[in-house]
């Protein structure tokens, strides 16, 4: 890929295709730290002499405008961060945004309003998309993609719009995520260490399949490790698990060992009567578990065994937690995970998905991680071998 730090950007109109998905209450945006990860990229063109022009998208409009989602709150939050009035175009393409991109100097942003406003955006099919990417690619001289939130995603702003563009560049996040997923992982340093938690086995299989040969160790904890559990005999009270996939869990225990990876289960388990207990029952080996009890966190016999693996390690990938991490009578399990990989300084630990980068943030752990993924889906995605289009796009233009 191209990045925008390869480019002369001075007197150049800029549109830059940024992840500000954020979420907003009462008008106020919670947690800004999308929009906090984009500001390099933009402080850069800013800098640099090149008018500034945004595109992103809210939530998910019913086919056509909503007030609701509109992206306003995002462009007066993001003027307060960049320190000048970031005003909102009433539209993201047509005769009145083309106007404001215009007249808009070099050194000055401007926002488009919400991309979802208009089906195009969304379309199935390069068809169905129409001319909304090229569209969006004719108010500048230079596309960025900065949005790796969104990359898995075969939308209009994300694969046509580079793909239209005189001159199309990565920016600075997206190049940190290339760095990290696409370059170290490729040829990561070993033991390579892999932790898969959550809630279920189904999301998650895609990547457990892929990961088997691919990493030394692989950790499973969280509700989606019931189901492996399960699979081995284990009787689990009324634990959540996936019975229907429990052949898939059986198949994956069988082609671990042969693929040359090590497989870890929880040995021990942190049991509730439900998920709103105040406090635990207690812990019981995995083969010990009650009838009607609840398995909400793997046990502190589980965490030393995992903190062994994961201080060998030279490369560690992270995603979910391993217990209901969001009621403190669960999260020691998940926490204790944290600490012990962040405390393997000889490795490269990356981790990925709102939950675990929720978690880090709790355990106020962020600068003990080699680095934290913006992207959810992509991530997920990213995890299963697919294709991302949206990188697809920027290599293709390059």
């Amino acid at each position: 890929m191209r990045y925008i730090d390869q480019l002369d950007l001075a007197g150049k109109k800029v549109l830059v295709r940024v992840d500000f998905n954020v979420p907003i209450a009462g008008g106020v945006i919670t947690d800004d730290n999308r929009i906090r990860q984009a500001l390099p990229t933009l402080r850069l063109i800013l800098d640099k002499g090149a008018a500034l022009i945004l595109c992103a998208h809210l939530g998910s409009p019913k086919g056509g405008p909503d007030p609701s989602l509109s992206l306003a709150p995002v462009a007066a939050h993001l003027g307060k961060l960049l320190g000048q009035d970031v005003p909102l175009a009433p539209d993201c393409v047509g005769p009145e945004v083309e106007a404001l991109v215009a007249k808009l100097q070099p050194g000055k942003a401007l926002l488009l309003e919400n991309l979802r406003f208009h089906p195009e955006e969304t379309g199935k099919t390069p068809e169905a998309r129409g001319d909304f990417g090229k569209r969006l690619a004719a108010l500048a001289d230079i596309y960025v993609g900065e949005g790796f939130g969104v990359v898995h995603r075969p939308n209009a702003s994300v694969v046509d719009a580079p793909r239209a563009a005189k001159v199309c560049c990565a920016g600075l996040l997206m190049k940190k995520e290339w760095q990290f997923l696409g370059e170290r992982l490729a040829d990561p340093g070993r033991p390579f260490a892999a932790i898969s938690g959550g809630a279920k086995v189904s999301t998650k299989l895609g990547i457990l399949k892929n990961l088997l040969g691919k990493v030394d160790d692989l950790i499973i904890g969280g509700a989606m490790a019931n189901t492996f559990l399960l699979a081995q005999g284990h009787a689990i009270g009324a634990s959540l698990a996936e019975p229907d996939l429990k052949a898939e869990a059986q198949a994956i225990l069988a082609q671990a060992g042969d693929k040359g990876t090590r497989l870890h289960l929880p040995v021990d388990v942190v049991l509730g009567r439900s998920a709103k207990d105040a406090a635990a029952m207690g812990v019981v080996e995995v083969a010990a578990i009650p009838e009607g009890a609840l398995a909400l966190d793997v046990g502190p016999r589980s965490v030393e065994l995992f903190s062994k693996v994961l201080a060998a390690a030279k490369t560690i990938v992270w995603n979910g937690p391993m217990g209901l991490f969001e009621n403190p009578a669960f999260a020691a399990g998940s926490l204790n995970i944290c600490r012990a990989v962040a405390a393997n300084a000889n490795a490269v630990t990356i981790v990925g998905g709102g939950d675990t980068d929720a978690m880090v943030h709790a355990a106020g752990l962020v600068d003990k991680f080699s680095f934290i993924s913006t992207g959810g889906g992509s991530f997920l995605e990213f995890l299963e071998g697919k294709d991302l289009p949206g990188l697809t796009a920027l290599k293709e233009c390059a």
